[in-house]
């Protein structure tokens, strides 16, 4: 992304002034997560890092400051509020919506996963199911909104929503001055365009640096011009956005000063990391900006770079997906693909130099029919746990020594 000058304050739809004052409305009724720096992944990364726990919030995202913003900004005597969502917005809003006596309505595709559905009824809020795709469920609720008198909250492109999120700058730089880059996960554009009005307005250079996975570069397309594709399974279904604000947009194009995409495995690898050294899970937005350290390192060698966990919202099944495919990648978890003869003690002889190099078997399969082998081979994957890479390649070679035919299966 090419350079820019500043805009003057006054010309953004949102001021400094304007986050400053949500902070000061909402702060008595949000976590005031802390921003902690991590040795470890600084270590590791060759930046020195904070991070901001916003997955801490009571519904794991900071999805609340925007929402509980613009619900304390609506006028007495509003009938209802709205929104389509199948994610943290819904959850904020109505969790909030409900704190404050505002009936909520969310408007979900009828494909969103039951566990979401039930955590947005648990806030209060009544759920409507419509569509197959977020686009139907945006659609219908705006007719709802109209139909029946409510207040349509958009998750991203309103000045109130924005003014919102832009509050976890001011707490970043609040309990951490010297942080001079912002590495911020970018879906609609919400929480960067905040956080840009902060970093533009401190007492030094603050760089804002926002991140998209590969899959969904929707603002990188927009402001740079560019049409790569958004669609795909990513792991950061949260910033999977195709079409991000009109007012984010003009925000990021004025204040930002760059996007960086990220890749699957990195997103990957970032959860996993957080998991591990941190001891705290997030979702795959979540873990975008770590993930962007990850892939970019030398971007960001030597900066002080704040980096915002904005949400802890991952189903447990893929979390355990995750964690296992990075175990798989480090050594730690493999499965070997070794030829043997049918015969007795085949197995045992193999089973015998695993045991020698202090390696656990997990699972044994054997295949005798659907291979290219002679009817006397056998193909047997070993599926087993070692302690770290070079362990894996001793036992390798252990087996190989051993007059075996022996070969990983990879991930991709």
């Amino acid at each position: 992304m090419a350079t820019h000058t500043r805009p003057a304050p006054e010309t953004l739809p949102v001021t400094l002034a304007d986050v400053q004052a949500a902070h000061a409305r909402i702060a008595d009724q949000i976590v005031r997560t802390p921003t902690f720096i991590s040795k470890t992944l600084s270590e590791l990364t060759g930046a020195t890092v904070y991070l901001k726990f916003e997955n801490l919030q009571f519904t794991a995202a900071y999805k609340e400051r925007g929402a509980l913003n613009t619900l304390l900004q609506l006028p007495a005597g509003t009938s209802g509020v709205i929104a389509a969502s199948a994610g943290n917005h819904a959850q904020g809003l109505a969790y909030h919506a409900n704190r404050l006596g505002i009936p909520a309505t969310i408007v979900m595709p009828t494909n969103t996963p039951t566990v979401k559905v039930t955590q947005t009824e648990g806030h209060g809020a009544t759920v409507v199911l419509f569509g197959d795709t977020f686009d139907a469920a945006y659609a219908h609720a705006r007719e709802l909104e109209v139909a029946r008198g409510l207040t349509f909250v958009h998750p991203f492109d309103d000045a109130r929503v924005i003014a919102g999120q832009g509050t976890v700058a001011i707490e970043m730089l609040h309990d951490v001055p010297v942080i001079d880059t912002f590495l911020t996960p970018i879906g609609g554009g919400g929480l960067i365009s905040g956080m840009a009005v902060v970093a533009a307005a401190a007492d030094h250079p603050v760089e804002v640096i926002g991140v998209e996975a590969e899959l969904f570069p929707s603002m990188y397309n927009r402001i740079n011009g560019t049409d790569m594709p958004c669609a795909g399974d990513t792991l950061a279904e949260g910033i999977a956005v195709k079409e991000p604000g009109a007012i984010t947009s003009n925000m990021v194009r004025a204040l930002v000063d760059d996007i960086v995409l990220v890749s699957e495995r990195s997103l990957e690898q970032a959860v996993s990391l957080l998991l591990q050294i941190e001891k705290t899970v997030v979702e795959g937005a979540g873990a975008a900006g770590l993930a962007a350290l990850l892939q970019h390192p030398e971007r960001f060698a030597g900066k002080t770079v704040g980096v915002v966990l904005c949400g802890g919202n991952i189903d447990t099944r893929l979390l355990a997906n995750v964690l296992l495919r990075d175990l798989a990648r480090s050594g730690r978890l493999a499965r070997l693909r070794i030829r043997l003869q049918d015969q007795p003690g085949a197995l045992f002889n193999v089973a015998r130099i695993f045991d020698a190099e202090r390696v656990n078997i997990i699972e044994i399969y054997h295949q005798r029919v659907f291979t290219t082998l002679p009817a006397k081979g056998l193909i047997t994957d070993v599926e087993c746990e070692t302690r770290d890479r070079a362990h894996l390649d001793r036992l390798i070679a252990a087996l190989q020594a051993g007059g075996y035919e022996v070969s990983p299966v990879e991930l991709a």
